[in-house]
């Protein structure tokens, strides 16, 4: 297609942005590079498009190149069946940036790699989950990963890092921190194998496996168990449901001083001595329900779902979303005096 004539509307899951300026498709790392290196040199400003899943962009578009990571390839030292003796070691499994995320997982649970059957039904794509450190239901991507490989945009070169060196934290990691810096090219995991899940840590999970926190289940019982209850948030892409045309959680918990926590919050203690909360129930508190604002006309509500995605209803444009996202983020703060920050990466708009 003639450049400035693809729409980032059509390859988001928000289903929301303008046209790009130029857009690139690289289908191996040596294309990914070049690509972004190109761009770089000419100083064209770039975007590196994965799955789309966790980004909102202007409704103006992007002036610059999108490089497109259509990268393949899953390889792995050690491969295993149902059957696998689950003291027998591991496997070390590396999978190319453009992977999606959940075909690794459903392969995973097939091979009896342990660790990452928790993520199952997260859209997006490989290259994605190590910068956001993406995490659900008592799982993270960074328990699981050894080591990334990415192209360097200062130094211009490929570099290696250890888990150790990523910085993972909370739906973070160095490569958020510094998100003009480094393009995934691959990612390489770690998996215990077995029949058996890592211990299960997430209270309501283990309610849906009907076992106790802390306790193992088979893998592909709790592949099962969270698509069924990512399926009831409206939290599996589905583009008959528009409560799926989002980009997921919204908002990130907050993470505060003991002290302000409101009374009747979910707390969840921090190695450092803060305290997690609750996001969503933050904002139910604040008096934003689910579908608010409840006009069937509206163009953007909260998902009918769950309380942290703002969903395009159809007809919606970016504009519109933001507006949503700073009501809500105005409400809770007034009524609670905490300030939500958005886990999605915002491209040419501001909250």
């Amino acid at each position: 297609m003639p450049d400035g004539t693809i729409r980032l509307a059509d390859h988001t899951t928000l289903r929301l942005g303008g046209p790009a300026r130029r857009w690139v498709t690289a289908v191996s790392a040596e294309e990914l590079t070049a690509a972004v290196a190109e761009a770089d040199a000419a100083g064209e400003p770039v975007l590196v498009l994965g799955g789309g899943s966790n980004l909102v962009v202007a409704d103006e578009g992007f002036a610059g190149t999108v490089v497109e990571v259509a990268t393949t390839g899953v390889r792995a030292d050690h491969d295993s069946d149902h059957g696998a003796d689950p003291t027998c070691g591991g496997a070390m499994v590396t999978v190319a940036a453009g992977e999606t995320w959940d075909d690794l997982v459903a392969r995973a649970v097939e091979h009896g790699w342990v660790g990452v059957e928790a993520l199952s039904g997260i859209p997006g794509t490989v290259g994605a989950t190590p910068i956001q450190n993406v995490g659900a239901y008592g799982q993270e991507v960074s328990q699981t990963i050894a080591q990334v490989r990415v192209w360097d945009r200062v130094l211009r070169g490929v570099r290696t890092f250890a888990n150790a060196d990523c910085r993972f934290g909370y739906r973070t990691s160095r490569f958020k921190q510094d998100p003009a810096r480094h393009v995934v090219l691959d990612v390489t995991f770690q998996f215990r194998i077995g029949t058996l899940s890592a211990p299960v840590a997430y209270a309501e999970l283990a309610r849906a496996l009907d076992v106790e926190v802390g306790q193992r289940a088979p893998l592909a019982d709790v592949r099962e168990a969270v698509l069924g209850l990512r399926r009831a948030k409206g939290m599996v892409l589905d583009p008959v449901d528009h409560d799926t045309w989002s980009a997921g959680s919204f908002f990130t918990n907050p993470v505060v001083e003991p002290d302000r926590v409101p009374v009747g919050a979910p707390a969840y203690p921090q190695a450092d001595g803060t305290v997690k909360t609750s996001a969503a129930w933050l904002i139910e508190r604040a008096g934003f329900g689910k579908g608010y604002p409840h006009d069937a006309a509206g163009p953007v509500t909260l998902s009918t779902k769950h309380t942290l995605a703002l969903t395009n209803r159809g007809g919606a444009r970016t504009a519109d979303l933001l507006a949503l996202a700073r009501e809500i983020r105005a409400g809770v703060e007034k009524e609670f005096g905490i300030r939500l920050e958005n886990e999605p990466v915002l491209l040419g708009v501001d909250l």
